[in-house]
């Protein structure tokens, strides 16, 4: 049980963290511009803002002295709980998917030998006009574009990532991920499998803490910079360097971050699939 000044604390705390990321999006939103990095977080993800700033405290938890706090929790004579006897159910499939998921990608070593490439790949032989992010600047012509991608290959095993590659890109690509493959193909080192900690969090909301949720958030936003800069995009206009992966030198600083976010993120996996253990074993 929470008591009403915890919890409450808990929740504007909450709130003030979101907000930093949450109010600068809105204003761009609202004034018909986007950034590359960090609206991709709202954009791509489908966690809307409102959803993401909302705290809850996690499943078995009593809100002490909370009467009406939301549509998925019940009111008890000590406080607001959330409604495990409707939730379960409906979230034991996702549950029981997620954690098969996590426990696999924590299984295996981390590969960090993909240098981005997955990012030059959804931009191989396509005009400037047709690339995702057509607002901003190519580092690279085409033409020299495609010959990194062609003389270094790619390496990518996650999904997600593949299915944006340009259709000359994909028979260049090592592996060919599938939806079903998933499981078996994730792994730690991949930024975008540490990226999606973020969607398996949210996910699993309200049913696990925000800060949880707000945690993976934060990673995946740094993530996605990194992401952005190993790309063959020029974002330096807007205080991103690149990381020249065509280069010895880059490839080793993008190997770095890699084992940096790898290890970052193992306690946020560890977190999650712990999460989906718990609420897997109850029952209600």
């Amino acid at each position: 049980m929470l008591d009403r000044r915890e919890w409450q604390e808990r929740a504007a705390a909450h709130e003030r963290r979101v907000d930093a990321w949450v109010a600068p999006h809105l204003r761009r939103r609202e004034a018909g511009r986007s950034h590359p990095v960090e609206d991709f977080m709202f954009i791509y993800y489908g966690h809307r803002p409102a959803r993401l700033r909302r705290w809850h405290p996690g499943a078995g938890v009593v809100l002490a002295g909370a009467r009406g706090f939301g549509k998925e929790y019940l009111d008890t004579d000590e406080g607001a709980v959330l409604d495990l006897a409707t939730l379960l159910p409906r979230r034991k499939a996702t549950l029981e998917w997620t954690a098969a998921l996590l426990s696999a990608t924590a299984s295996r070593p981390p590969h960090l030998g993909c240098f981005g490439m997955h990012e030059w790949a959804m931009v191989y032989k396509l005009p400037q006009r047709e690339v995702r992010h057509a607002a901003q600047p190519l580092r690279l012509p085409p033409e020299e574009i495609a010959e990194v991608v062609e003389r270094r290959g790619v390496r990518c095993s996650h999904f997600d990532a593949f299915r944006f590659f340009t259709e000359p890109a994909r028979p260049l690509n090592a592996l060919q991920p599938t939806r079903e493959r998933q499981v078996e193909l994730e792994q730690p080192g991949c930024l975008h499998a540490n990226m999606d900690l973020y969607k398996w969090a949210y996910k699993l909301s309200p049913l696990v803490p925000s800060e949880l949720v707000a945690d993976c958030f934060e990673l995946a936003r740094d993530i996605r910079a990194v992401d952005m800069r190993a790309s063959p995009y020029d974002l330096s206009a807007l205080g991103y360097p690149p990381i020249r992966i065509e280069t010895a030198a880059g490839r080793a600083e993008y190997a770095a971050a890699q084992r940096v976010f790898a290890e970052r993120a193992k306690p946020l996996r560890a977190r999650l699939l712990e999460e989906c253990e718990r609420l897997l074993a109850l029952r209600v």
